[in-house]
């Protein structure tokens, strides 16, 4: 029995707030994604965190759109993000889109134009940053800040019904030029863009910044707890400013760490880089982050939900081994997979005192975590396929345990072999290796005597299918790709992607369908692919059996 975890600082916050009847008990978050990038692992732990915060404590998640910037905003997104969020095992409440309060927001803008708390201003973009100001140094006030409120509401509506190109004039916040905060310092409300936003239309050519979109929202929707990542801390004192002064539903943000994995990028503008200049083949490409892409490799939904969990959720901003995540996956298919045999590197086994043409059906386990899971047969002949890396044509070392002149090993399910001998062709390449077996050797019946070290896969040459195998790795070879100097795509893994075309398998692996995951023995987890026909099944490697880059670094 594992020990019941103690609360993380955002459900003490709720616990708190339920005790003391704040919104009524109530508990309604939301899970705000812009829909111009699929979603990737640091999304997934804010889904998880969202949604698993409202269902502990019987409230409800909603999902709103932050489409505010037609520009960057496709409804392809909109649909892998709902189909992610599904498959992940969540359900929204209410699906919203930012667009949706389009004609509130303005609105809003109007109310604090009519308040005196914004006005519109001509100057331009370098001239707004010229005037801010810096960290140590207050900002000055734009020309333009005293224009009557008469002389805005015209101004706004005017750059509403479309008089003005883009960058003519925005909307700011009259707050503070002097606040030690710079996102204070009288921030933007709308910009002018005249581009057709891909549920509107062209309806509106301003279009609200995130800060005033973001926060009016949350309220308008009535959110109790809006959670954030830590980047939007010095954005709340804002956030709260503009519910304070509009006098609207009082929704409170709350600030966590970002997920960040090593040997990864999760930056969306350099996620589409990578699509864009096809150093992969698309958002869903196996070795990508994005949740498409992790459920192309075999990832499961539960999996990824735990590894958010032992996360956990932080204040503070870190990095994260990639190598935990893959643990998750490997915890859960010790336990689900069934285990198959699958040679990829081959080399030809015959067994010379095995009766050519005799063929003999073998009792295989399914999976040795699962009783329930049953057994198969497999063919047994006197040719063979095994791993190349299972011949040495001299022992290395006393603790080399499979095949060389003169060693045994046992051929599993099957017999103990010895090899005899072995060919090889002009270039020194193994050809065949020739071996005895010992009849009385069966595997669940020994009379042998003889203990073996070593077990090696194989597969029947008559009687195996062939498929492709992708054997995916790590995309960066570098830590922190992120951190490195220079441009981050020169750090790619050049072997984080390797194709054999032609495996030998157990036959029952042509009726493999797309999803289906196995693990190969002694090779590490394995799924089919979408690219999967009839008859043709393509596999792609999930995670190896153990993490060989924890041994790597080690070395380093």
């Amino acid at each position: 029995m594992s020990e019941e975890r103690s609360l993380n600082f955002l459900e003490q916050i709720v616990e708190e707030d339920i005790a003391n009847g704040v919104h009524g008990g109530r508990v309604l978050t939301r899970f705000p994604p812009e829909p111009n990038g699929y979603l990737h692992i640091g999304h997934a732990k804010s889904i998880c965190l969202n949604f698993g915060l409202a269902k502990k404590y019987n409230g409800q998640t909603n999902l709103r759109f932050d489409d505010t910037n037609p520009v960057t905003e496709e409804t392809e997104y909109v649909d892998s993000i709902k189909a992610d969020i599904k498959w992940l095992g969540f359900d929204w409440a209410g699906e919203f889109y930012a667009s949706d309060y389009f004609e509130q927001l303005y609105g809003f803008a109007v109310k604090l134009i009519e308040k005196g708390l914004a006005y519109v201003d001509d100057s331009t973009p370098a001239e707004i940053a010229t005037m801010k100001g810096t960290p140590t140094e207050p900002g000055k006030n734009s020309p333009y800040r005293d224009r009557s409120v008469e002389e805005n509401l015209q101004l706004f509506a005017d750059m509403k019904a479309g008089k003005y190109p883009d960058g003519a004039k925005v909307l700011r916040a009259k707050v503070d030029m002097a606040s030690p905060n710079m996102h204070m310092r009288d921030p933007l409300m709308y910009r002018i863009k005249h581009a057709r936003h891909h549920r509107t239309g062209d309806t509106w050519c301003i279009y609200p910044m995130y800060d005033f979109a973001h926060g009016q929202s949350d309220s308008i929707e009535q959110i109790t707890h809006s959670i954030c990542t830590l980047e939007f801390v010095p954005h709340r004192p804002l956030y709260d400013w503009f519910i304070e002064k509009l006098e609207i539903f009082p929704s409170r943000q709350y600030e966590f760490a970002r997920l960040a994995l090593n040997y990864t990028v999760t930056s969306k503008r350099k996620l589409l880089q990578l699509v864009t200049e096809k150093h992969v083949t698309g958002w869903d490409d196996p070795r990508m982050p994005t949740l498409s892409g992790y459920r192309r490799r075999g990832y499961t939904p539960s999996s990824i939900r735990t590894f958010a969990d032992r996360v956990g959720v932080q204040k503070r901003d870190n990095l994260i081994d990639v190598g935990l995540l893959e643990f998750c996956i490997r915890e859960e298919l010790n336990k689900t997979a069934n285990r198959v045999m699958a040679v990829l590197d081959p080399v030809k086994l015959v067994i010379t005192n095995y009766p050519e043409g005799q063929t003999e059906a073998l009792q295989a386990e399914n999976n040795p975590e699962d009783a329930s899971a049953g057994s198969r047969t497999v063919t047994f002949s006197n040719t063979l396929y095994i791993e190349r890396e299972d011949f040495k044509e001299e022992a290395p070392n006393k603790k080399f345990f499979r095949l060389s002149p003169g060693l045994m090993v046992r051929l599993k399910y099957a017999y103990i072999v010895k090899c005899e001998s072995f060919d090889k062709d002009a270039e020194g390449n193994i050809t065949t290796i020739y071996c005895s077996y010992l009849p009385e050797s069966h595997s669940g019946s020994d009379k042998s005597g003889i203990n073996v070290k070593g077990t090696i896969h194989w597969v029947s040459a008559a009687h195996a299918a062939t498929a492709e195998v992708r054997l995916y790795d790590r995309l960066f070879r570098v830590e922190n790709p992120a951190a490195e100097e220079g441009d981050f795509k020169s750090y790619i893994n050049p072997d984080s992607l390797q194709v054999i075309r032609q495996a030998y398998m157990e036959p029952l692996l042509l009726e493999a369908k797309a999803g289906d995951r196995f693990q190969f023995l002694r090779k590490g987890y394995f799924v089919a692919d979408t690219d999967s026909t009839p008859g043709k099944p393509v596999f792609n490697r999930t995670v190896t059996l153990k993490d060989t880059w924890a041994k790597e670094s080690k070395k380093g």
